[in-house]
């Protein structure tokens, strides 16, 4: 039975799921280097600890929300890391979002130390996180799965077992590639409504309830009506690492990526034009001055 979970990385993801395991009636424990993030962690009735290691030691499954593969490889299998203080029956739940490669790494270090890994990448916004509002793409030993699927009902509206160890990475590329594009189709079509004359708020709302509707639109068309794009839920900066690892994959693969990959020069000029720390949503912004529209 699963008691304490263990949430390794505290930023906006990480956070939202720290609080809706609380909410759940998990214990939770966190660890994150930033103290504020710890300091929230405990105001919501969580427990800080000071190391990755002492976060495996005290709980039953860990599930890590990391940025980058240098990043994961520190805190799990560094000298202060998860397989550090490893025991029997622990189980690490990869949910970032790293290349194929990583997750593999990942998975071989831990299994030296006598732990479990199961690659779950999470689909879903910082916003979507905090309303529960998540799918988990679950994958490796079937028993684990089984095992933590209450620990995914609290904090996921779905989860998904989609059977070897890193097929739910692969499952994320292909959702990924489909958030980068619906997003800026979205822009591309707001931008178009409101160079025509119709108000953002009200293109947002027709095409809601029609057959242009995507989760993407629902979830960024606000942000681009109001034309406000922080705090971020996912920042563009961020979001350049998703992008590449889904390029490298379809490369790898051998799949042609046209559409992407227009996109992709999209949210490279937004981040040129210096909005690396605003949401991905800013790609509305950057369709605005291609069109030559300034808002009234």
């Amino acid at each position: 039975m699963i008691n304490t979970v263990g949430v390794l990385g505290l930023g906006i993801m990480g956070s939202a799921l720290a609080r809706n395991l609380l909410e759940a009636g998990f214990s939770v424990a966190g660890f994150r280097r930033r103290s504020e993030r710890l300091a929230e962690l405990k105001a919501m009735g969580g427990r800080p600890v000071d190391s990755a290691a002492e976060l495996a030691r005290v709980s039953d499954v860990v599930i890590s929300v990391l940025p980058s593969v240098e990043s994961a490889q520190e805190a799990i299998l560094g000298p202060k890391g998860v397989a550090a203080g490893a025991h029997e029956g622990l189980i690490l739940v990869e949910a970032s979002t790293l290349p194929l490669a990583a997750k593999l790494a990942l998975r071989d270090g831990l299994a030296a130390a006598g732990v479990t890994a199961l690659d779950c990448p999470l689909s879903g916004t910082g916003a979507q996180a905090k309303t529960k509002d998540l799918a988990v793409y679950a994958s490796g030993e079937r028993a684990a799965y089984e095992a933590c699927i209450p620990v995914f009902e609290g904090f996921a509206r779905a989860h998904h077992f989609l059977g070897e160890y890193g097929t739910g990475s692969k499952m994320k590329f292909v959702a990924n590639l489909l958030v980068a594009i619906h997003n800026v189709s979205t822009a591309e079509a707001m931008v178009l409504g409101m160079k025509a004359g119709l108000n953002p708020q009200m293109i947002y709302e027709v095409v809601r309830s029609g057959g242009g509707n995507s989760r993407m639109f629902e979830v960024r068309g606000p942000l681009m009506v109001k034309g406000q794009y922080q705090p971020a839920y996912m920042k563009m900066e961020v979001w350049q690492k998703d992008l590449q690892i889904i390029g490298d994959f379809g490369r790898e693969v051998g799949a042609p990526l046209p559409l992407f990959s227009a996109a992709v020069q999209l949210y490279a000029r937004a981040l040129a034009s210096g909005m690396a720390s605003e949401d991905t949503a800013a790609v509305c912004a950057v369709l605005e001055q291609m069109a030559g529209f300034q808002r009234p």
